[in-house]
C-alpha cells in the first residue's frame, strides 16, 4: 500500500518556524510507522531527525504525535492509520530538530520525586520480601518506560512549566506503595506542593496515551487519596 507521510519539519539552523513536508512511501499493512519513517530517512531524505532504539515498544524512544494522538511509532500498524498520516513532535517540549524534542525538563521532573528505593536498613541475610498482594499494589506503575506520551498529552503541561506531570507521579507511585520502601512520606510531601498531584484535572488523556496501558489517572488518584487519608 502507498501512504503519504505528512511530517512536521524544523531545522533551527535554516528555518524560522516549523512546516510540513510530504513523502510517499510504499509499505505493508502490517508494517509499523517506524518502518515508514526509516524508509524516508534511509532512502529519501537523510536529514529527517527522530529518536528510535529498540523498535519493540520497550525503550520509549520514538514517542511522537501521530494523527493528533501521542503514540509510539514502533507499535502502531500502518493499516490502522489511513493513507495520509500526519506526524508531529510531542507538544510542550522545545523542538531540537524535526521530531526530536528536548526532554531535559521531563527527566528533571522524574528525578525530583526520588524514583528509587529508599531503605534505611540493609536487607540482612536474605532479600527484602513482600507478599503477592503487596506487590500487586504497585505492579501497574512498574511498567512505565518514560516515553513522555502521558505527560505531553496532559493539557496542564501545555501551559505550566512547573507541573511534574503524570509520568513523574506514576514513578513516585511505584515506590510510595512499595512495602519495602521507607521514602513514601518524603515523596508525598513533594507531590503535595503546588507542582504536584493537585494540578491534575482528571481528564484521562494520560491514560489514553500510555503505550503500556498503565492506568495513569487511577495511580494519580491513589496518590491523592494517600495524601488525604495517609493510607501508605
Amino acid at each position: 500500500m502507498e501512504v503519504t507521510l505528512r511530517i512536521k519539519r524544523f531545522n533551527p539552523e535554516l528555518d524560522q518556524k516549523a512546516h510540513f513536508e510530504e513523502y510517499q512511501v510504499e509499505v505493508e499493512p502490517t508494517d509499523r510507522l517506524l518502518d515508514a519513517l526509516n524508509e524516508v530517512k534511509w532512502y529519501q531524505d537523510g536529514t529527517l531527525t527522530y529518536r528510535r532504539s529498540c523498535a519493540h515498544g520497550i525503550c520509549g524512544s520514538d514517542a511522537m504525535r501521530i494523527n493528533g494522538r501521542n503514540r509510539l511509532a514502533c507499535k502502531i500498524l500502518m493499516k490502522d492509520l489511513g493513507n495520509k498520516i500526519t506526524i508531529e513532535p510531542l507538544i510542550g517540549f522545545k523542538i531540537e530538530k524535526d521530531l526530536l524534542v528536548d526532554m531535559e525538563k521531563f527527566f528533571d521532573a522524574y528525578k525530583s520525586v526520588k524514583p528509587y528505593l529508599i531503605a534505611d536498613q540493609p536487607p540482612g541475610a536474605g532479600e527484602r520480601r513482600q507478599s503477592p498482594e503487596e506487590r500487586a499494589r504497585f505492579d501497574d506503575t512498574t511498567k512505565c518506560i518514560l516515553c513522555a506520551a502521558c505527560t505531553t498529552a496532559c493539557p496542564v503541561t501545555w501551559t505550566s512549566d512547573d507541573f511534574v506531570g503524570p509520568a513523574a507521579i506514576v514513578n513516585a507511585h511505584r515506590f510510595i506503595f512499595d512495602s519495602r520502601d521507607q521514602g513514601g512520606a518524603e515523596r508525598l510531601k513533594i507531590l503535595n506542593g503546588g507542582s504536584g498531584v493537585w494540578r491534575c484535572r482528571t481528564i484521562f488523556n494520560c491514560t489514553d496515551a500510555c503505550p503500556r496501558d498503565i492506568k495513569v489517572t487511577e495511580a494519580i488518584e491513589q496518590v491523592k487519596r494517600a495524601l488525604l487519608y495517609e493510607q501508605v
